[in-house]
């Protein structure tokens, strides 16, 4: 059934689309600032470690990837894994197909079970896809050079995308709180736009509340607030704290919106 799933998904018109969206954003962003030519600050330590990457962008090719990937991770990927988890089983009682499913037989655990291993497959195939397109952009527009980070280290090129690449399945699991929301109210709901709505409404929420000072270290419980931890691997000496904090705040949102998501499902009544 996983293989029957994941084929389906693969070939839908929507998925092409989404990886559409996953090649032209980073090719976009640096042909932007290829055609602009920002230049660079004169010494890394006058840009600020709050400007992160984006003012080093046009330092090196991997500078660039890593200033796409931060802007991908925040918007793209996310937009990509509620669009995804949001339609997962809510398509198929939209369509009238998800009693049929159930009736061949294949037990609801079993479906739920192959949809999320799905979903999951295609977020990682989606991080790595981006971040491949990210530095394959970058290094074209902008050449193979070490990475300028923002405190004014320098880091080699061939270490820098190493970190690059351990920071990719960590970018694919801080989006997994949001994407298991989405998933609960795609299992209990008809609407495709129901679950993509409240995971992106819980991200929107998440980014605004992160923003916010007044709420101090409330912040660090929000499923957003770590996002962005993978570019403390790009510093030296490269950090893993925030990343294995960042790793664990996700857990209780999966267990939580997961745990509701089969409560729900196998008490649901499935009609058509």
């Amino acid at each position: 059934m996983i293989r029957v799933e994941f084929y389906k998904q693969v070939h839908r018109v929507r998925t092409y689309v989404l990886l559409f969206i996953i090649a032209a954003f980073p090719a976009l962003l640096t042909l932007i600032f290829r055609v602009a030519r920002p230049a660079p600050p004169a010494s890394a330590e006058h840009a600020g470690d709050d400007l992160g990457f984006i003012v080093l962008a046009s330092s090196s090719g991997l500078n660039m990837a890593i200033a796409t990937l931060g802007h991908a991770g925040d918007v793209i990927l996310p937009i990509v894994g509620v669009i995804l988890a949001g339609s997962a089983v809510a398509e198929e009682a939209n369509w009238g197909t998800l009693g049929y499913l159930l009736v061949r037989p294949v037990s609801r655990r079993r479906l739920v079970a192959s949809k999320l291993l799905v979903i999951s497959a295609l977020m990682v195939a989606a991080t790595a896809l981006a971040v491949l397109f990210a530095v394959a952009d970058g290094v074209v527009a902008f050449g193979w050079q070490a990475v300028e980070t923002p405190a004014g280290a320098t880091i080699p090129a061939g270490a820098a995308l190493a970190r690059i690449a351990m920071a990719t399945p960590y970018i694919a699991w801080s989006l997994a709180g949001v994407i298991s929301l989405g998933f609960f109210v795609s299992s209990v709901s008809s609407s495709s736009l129901n679950g993509a709505a409240a995971a992106f409404g819980l991200a929107a929420v998440s980014q605004i509340l992160n923003s916010l000072p007044v709420l101090g270290d409330a912040r660090y419980v929000l499923p957003t607030h770590y996002w962005r931890a993978w570019e403390s691997l790009l510093v030296s000496p490269a950090k893993w704290s925030d990343m294995a904090i960042g790793a664990a705040v996700q857990l209780p949102y999966v267990i939580v919106f997961l745990a509701l998501t089969w409560w729900f499902f196998k008490r649901r009544d499935i009609v058509s």
